[in-house]
């Protein structure tokens, strides 16, 4: 039966690069995937467009790009990845210029937008999953993305693209969508597009099925994690996987690591919302076949609702904080006073927050106080994090950290302190119909 390679190359933005160029060179891929977006991510850079149309792409494109299509060309591997974030055409455009520079001549770069609802939601007094509307939310609205599914992404590939960038895709529909392509899946075949969906949920977290998460020493130990490899999913037609690695490569894949993935970030196994299909993972099967190779089978799917998640970025507003660290006899004490002094000096000075949190980092920062601690520890990081409604509020939070140095407590230091802007996301769900996914053609 028909199979082929699909490598994933990242599981967030900001991952590492060298394990994708050992997919790249070693793993005898077909596909390699870079899944760079999260409900935070796509807001900023939402934002980061607003501020200059030409930016508004995943930062590291560049630099990976750089590192991998010079071997995907050699080897005949195509690359599909969200790095175009809030701006596809110009992630598509960088992309091209990069490929010239390097006499990759020829490449065909596809852009897919249509993700981008924020015209069509601003029409509506949409429901959000904050309780709040979008009429609430008034002009602070930075972003809207929903989404969108694998049907563009297969299109992108039957039309020749060697690249596909999109935006906001749902993550599995980056590895779906190659399988659209390959084996000619239907777009009702529900149960062919649950496996598909399998196949991506497992693949798209990167490292984490290799061990990377999973690991908890003297427990869960994983071997080299520093050179952690990322995982190679081998599909076949009828959607039953593989998930294995290079040869060599540090990490591991078994059956508790495929299993605590398939788990993650899922509420209910049998119903997993995807804009494609309704996924049910509640039968599936996993079988260890030898070192690193573990098969994975049984999932089925249900037809897909008609309705699309929607992350909607809005400025919340400004956040402060300081940290500050004491050491050595009675840390703790003073550690605890400091954040007595900050506490008054805030209301003293009349700052408005609307949330405050004082910890001591390593002792009730997680957990609160709700647990014994044993030993007291010999050193602690005071932390102060405040809400306001302005960035001249959010600096004199840090600012009364900082005063500590010589009026707090004895013995402080290594003060910090930032202060920003916080945008928040909430969601909520669109008719399939107000994302028109369109695809655009560049060529090196």
């Amino acid at each position: 039966m028909r199979s082929i390679r699909i490598g994933a190359g990242a599981g967030y933005s900001g991952d590492r690069i060298e394990p994708a160029i050992e997919l790249a060179e070693k793993g005898g891929l077909d596909y390699l995937v870079f899944e760079c977006l999260a409900e935070r991510t796509i807001a900023l850079a939402q934002q980061a467009r607003l501020k200059d149309p030409n930016a508004g792409y995943d930062p590291l494109l560049a630099a990976r790009m750089q590192a991998v299509l010079p071997i995907c060309r050699a080897n005949n591997i195509r690359v599909v990845t969200n790095m175009g974030a809030a701006n596809p055409p110009a992630a598509a455009e960088v992309t091209r210029t990069l490929a010239r520079k390097l006499g990759l001549a020829g490449l065909k770069i596809a852009a897919i937008t249509g993700d981008d609802v924020l015209g069509q939601l601003k029409t509506e007094d949409v429901a959000l999953d904050t309780g709040d509307t979008i009429a609430g939310l008034g002009n602070r609205i930075v972003s809207a993305s929903a989404y969108v599914g694998a049907r563009a992404i297969a299109e992108a590939l039957a039309a020749g693209a060697d690249v596909v960038i999109t935006g906001r895709a749902a993550d599995p529909a980056l590895f779906l969508g190659p399988l659209i392509h390959e084996f000619g899946w239907a777009m009702d075949d529900w149960d062919l597009l649950g496996k598909g969906t399998v196949v991506g949920h497992l693949l798209e977290c990167a490292g984490q099925i290799t061990g990377g998460y999973f690991a908890d020493p003297g427990f869960k130990d994983v071997p080299d994690l520093a050179r952690l490899g990322f995982p190679i999913g081998e599909v076949r037609e009828d959607g039953e996987l593989i998930v294995t690695k290079v040869a060599g490569s540090g990490g591991r894949v078994t059956l508790a690591t495929v299993k605590e993935q398939l788990l993650y970030e899922i509420h209910d196994p049998a119903q997993y919302f995807q804009p494609d299909v309704v996924a049910d993972f509640s039968e599936v099967t996993v079988e260890q076949l030898g070192p690193d190779r573990v098969r994975v089978a049984g999932g089925r799917g249900k037809p897909k609702t008609g309705l699309l998640k929607t992350s909607v970025g809005y400025l919340d507003s400004y956040v402060g904080e300081g940290q500050i660290s004491y050491a050595g006899p009675g840390a703790v004490a003073r550690g605890r006073l400091a954040l007595d002094i900050v506490r008054e000096r805030l209301a003293l000075t009349g700052v408005p927050v609307s949330e405050l949190r004082c910890e001591l980092m390593g002792m009730n920062a997680l957990h609160g106080d709700a647990f014994g601690h044993g030993t007291e520890p010999y050193e602690v990081r005071v932390r102060v994090t405040g809400r306001a409604e302005t960035m001249a509020d959010a600096v004199r939070i840090g600012n009364e950290v900082e005063t500590l140095y010589t009026n707090g407590p004895a013995g402080g230091g290594g003060v910090w302190k930032s202060a920003r802007e916080v945008i928040a996301v909430a969601s909520c769900l669109m008719a399939e119909n107000a994302a028109q996914p369109c695809i655009g053609m560049l060529v090196a």
